[in-house]
């Protein structure tokens, strides 16, 4: 399934809407790291990659800004631990 994030930088998040239902990875952005604070898929989409491709994007933007990556998240740091390319992009 190919799902389609939007980032909504003014309301400082990553959103995707699957079935009618809006699933969001939330950061917030301060000296260069975008803290990322909150995962939400609804229990109905569960297990099917909406989150991963959330936090990919989330990514995706900080590695082409140039900014680094504080996992707050639970679900940000279990991604970490699956996709070790990804901890270049942590913050110190």
């Amino acid at each position: 399934m190919t799902v389609q994030v939007i980032h909504r930088p003014e309301a400082q998040r990553f959103e995707a809407t699957v079935d009618g239902k809006l699933s969001v990875a939330d950061y917030r952005l301060s000296e260069g790291v975008m803290h990322m604070t909150h995962t939400a898929v609804p229990a109905a989409l569960e297990g099917r990659g909406i989150a991963a491709a959330l936090v990919r994007e989330a990514f995706a933007h900080a590695q082409a800004h140039g900014l680094k990556i504080n996992p707050l998240c639970s679900y940000v740091r279990q991604y970490v631990q699956r996709h070790p390319e990804t901890q270049p992009l942590l913050a110190d």
